[in-house]
């Protein structure tokens, strides 16, 4: 009956919601440890305490995005959006993680306006910058616009090609977040979800030791 399509509905999501926020209370602990740590040892704890508050202060968002996510549809708001622009916003939102990690980041020059939600391409954005500074030990992460597509590439520790199918799956966090500890496998999973509501075509190429190129294909772009 529809009744009982509603009440497994329901339960669906509620069950989603609780899987989720596990994740989250388990991801969340992980800065809260280090400032822990950081505050019972010596010498100049600011640096490294504005790093793990940034990422507290980041998982907060993205809970907060997670309940919106539900209802994205009806939170659209589709407008021409310069992408050069929110791409410098999110990359100087972050500076903080890639000073303190000694990353380089680089912005190629270029003009593309988008038509999209300014909102969440940056929610987008900021997660594959998220997942770029996570897995980087060396070099950088560069970002530019071609062929129709704007690439986020870095030099990390790359994916494995077995993983690359699975890694927008929900919990999913692969042999390099079983190594690593700290992946929830939520980040790339909204990320997913994000672009499917914008129509946006997101892929991924990898090679573990040889860095990851996420590319993302916005619909109706035009230059500007």
């Amino acid at each position: 009956t529809e009744y009982n399509t509603l009440k497994r509905r329901e339960e669906d999501a509620q069950n989603d919601s609780l899987t989720y926020y596990t994740l989250w209370v388990h991801q969340i602990k992980t800065p809260i440890a280090a400032m822990r740590l950081i505050l019972d040892g010596e010498g100049d704890v600011k640096p490294k305490l504005r790093q793990e508050l940034f990422k507290v202060e980041r998982y907060a968002d993205l809970a907060l995005q997670y309940v919106k996510l539900r209802e994205i549809l009806t939170d659209l708001v589709i407008e021409p959006c310069d992408l050069y622009a929110l791409v410098r916003e999110s990359v100087k939102k972050y500076a903080v993680l890639f000073v303190y990690q000694r990353l380089t980041v680089t912005i190629e020059p270029f003009e593309e306006t988008v038509m999209s939600d300014k909102k969440w391409v940056l929610f987008i954005l900021e997660q594959l910058l998220s997942n770029a500074v996570k897995y980087t030990k060396t070099g950088g992460v560069t970002v530019f616009y071609r062929d129709g597509a704007l690439h986020v590439t870095d030099t990390g520790v790359g994916i494995r090609a077995q993983d690359v199918p699975l890694v927008f799956e929900k919990g999913y966090t692969g042999y390099n977040g079983r190594t690593d500890g700290r992946a929830s496998g939520i980040g790339l999973y909204l990320t997913k979800k994000v672009c499917d509501a914008l129509s946006v075509r997101i892929s991924i190429l990898s090679e573990p030791g040889r860095g990851t190129d996420v590319t993302l294909r916005f619909p109706q772009s035009r230059s500007m």
